[in-house]
């Protein structure tokens, strides 16, 4: 068997070990420009990483997905070997914890600094509780539980508005004389834009093949061949040389046009004018704080300035505060699945891929996620939580699929994306309506009408689902002030359009599931009474 690349290139560069004080840096903190990293001479640090095919083998990850990370942790520590960091890259069968509880059997007690997911905080617990792992504060994020009790209270319901309200204003941030840089706080009414083609969107960048790259891929492809997705190597930003790469993409080429188009979805362009860092953000490849710097440092329309704020700022740091302050949602259900809805339904097999829907949105938008691990915002809020939350999908199962399908997806930003916003599974705790929308919307804002097996006007079902939402669920929405219009127009519907209504949901329902697709035929028929 040839010798690991990586291994190889370790040895060559890894410093002498001897007299270091140890860290464990967690697989999303790839960075030494937080903690004690940051601040600590490196020739007296050593730092241990781990890869666990446990962790791989937790979930159906998205072959992209475990590429990117084992890739980023590898070069990562051949950038911090070297600097002068001494380097412990760890491989251990089942799991972070008994990995480390080895090393520290032998080497003594570690720092680490907090994790982000609370599922690795679980794991490593009993190492912290017992002291041979001391925490240290994770000083990547911008705000504090302070910002957020003082912005939305200590109680929910939460509202990200009112927290970033907060935020801006104890930060500076677009901050003129204590008022906000434009007269508002948001532009988001200005950046619903539908994209009709102009101005071009740019081409994604692609990252060169490396020997340490290379070896990953063959890894994924071997250790986790059963798991789905396109894995494309030029498509992975690696080395810290990538990361800036991308965001120097994304400040160039994507910004200057994001604000307006940040809802816009489109079957011809997928990216429109996204920045694609999230995923290395997450990782903290890319630090937000930096990010956030050089975005003020740009000479941008302030709609595309201030909606990326509000989403760095203002959403990311929202939903972490929100994940902590629930325990994961543990406070509404113990098992982490709440559903105000009471939401059941199994998860139709064509958000798996391979398996048609009929409907040029939905699979539009699933095909790309298994080619790239990724899609942008609206598309999952609008197109696939849209869909799961109309046909009364499980929350909790539409968040897992979420959890292994995208890149950037870790537990303390999918679970309140899609838990708590995406399936309003969590109620009003943090989002005042659920999201959900029929054909109009979808036709409006998206480009995915065009070619469709499923006439909008004629032979779609998305309305006939949205409508047959609003009255199966009157009883638990009708005390939401923002449901009162929707609610009044949905009641409005003779009593022959909403059992219409029922039975087109109760047949697409049934096609899904059965992995049928959706035809003209399938509404039609299930629009005739029986």
């Amino acid at each position: 068997m040839p010798a690991s690349a990586f291994r190889s290139r370790l040895n060559e560069v890894n410093p002498d070990p001897s007299g270091r004080r140890w860290i464990f840096v967690a697989y999303d903190q790839l960075t030494d420009e937080l903690g004690p990293l940051s601040r600590e001479d490196p020739s007296t640090l050593g730092i241990v990483l781990v890869e666990t095919p446990a962790k791989g083998h937790r979930r159906p990850y998205h072959k992209q997905k475990l590429a990117l990370l084992l890739a980023n942790l590898r070069h990562f520590a051949l950038e911090q070997a070297a600097r002068g960091v001494a380097v412990r890259h760890l491989v251990h069968p089942d799991g972070y914890a008994p990995a480390l509880a080895d090393w520290i059997a032998g080497h003594g007690p570690i720092r680490m600094m907090e994790p982000a997911e609370r599922e690795l905080r679980l794991e490593l617990a009993p190492l912290v509780d017992d002291g041979r792992i001391e925490v240290v504060p994770h000083d990547g994020w911008l705000t504090t539980r302070d910002d957020f009790i003082r912005g939305c209270g200590a109680t929910p319901p939460w509202r990200m508005d009112a927290f970033y309200r907060q935020v801006r204003r104890r930060s500076g941030i677009l901050m003129e004389k204590g008022k906000p840089v434009g007269g508002k706080f948001s532009f988001d009414a200005e950046n619903r834009q539908p994209w009709k083609g102009t101005p071009a969107a740019p081409q994604l960048p692609t990252f060169p093949d490396d020997p340490i790259k290379d070896e990953v891929v063959r890894l994924v492809e071997t250790q986790f061949a059963d798991h789905p997705g396109t894995l494309d190597p030029a498509a992975l930003p690696v080395t810290r040389a990538d990361a800036l790469r991308l965001w120097g993409w994304a400040c160039a080429e994507a910004l200057p046009h994001f604000g307006p188009f940040e809802d816009a979805m489109a079957a011809r362009e997928r990216n429109l004018f996204h920045t694609r860092i999230s995923s290395l953000l997450n990782l903290h490849r890319l630090v937000p704080a930096r990010i956030l710097e050089d975005v003020l440092a740009l000479d941008l329309p302030l709609a595309s300035r201030e909606g990326f704020v509000r989403q760095v700022l203002g959403w990311r740091e929202f939903v972490r505060h929100v994940h902590q302050e629930t325990d994961g949602f543990r406070t509404l259900d113990p098992q982490g699945a709440p559903s105000a809805l009471g939401a059941k339904e199994p998860l139709p097999k064509t958000f798996w891929g391979g398996v048609p829907s009929g409907m040029n949105c939905l699979d539009t938008v699933v095909t790309s996620v298994w080619e790239e691990g990724y899609s942008h915002h609206i598309t999952r809020l609008m197109i696939l939580s849209n869909v799961a939350t109309l046909l009364d999908v499980s929350p909790r199962e539409l968040t897992d699929w979420f959890w292994a399908a995208y890149t950037d997806a870790y537990d303390w930003v999918v679970e309140p994306n899609v838990l708590g916003m995406g399936t309003f599974g969590t109620g009003d705790l943090m989002t005042t309506k659920p999201y959900v929308s029929g054909t109009p919307y979808i036709r409006k804002m998206s480009d995915y009408c065009d070619g469709c097996a499923l006439h909008p006007e004629t032979t779609c079902p998305m309305s006939d689902l949205y409508w047959a939402f609003l009255n199966r669920h009157r009883a638990l929405l009708a005390g939401n002030q923002r449901m009162r219009l929707p609610l009044a127009s949905a009641a409005r519907r003779g009593e022959g359009q909403q059992a219409s209504d029922a039975r087109v949901t109760r047949a697409v329902q049934q096609a899904l599931v059965g992995g049928k697709p959706i035809t003209p035929a399938v509404v039609t028929g299930a629009r005739k009474p029986s």
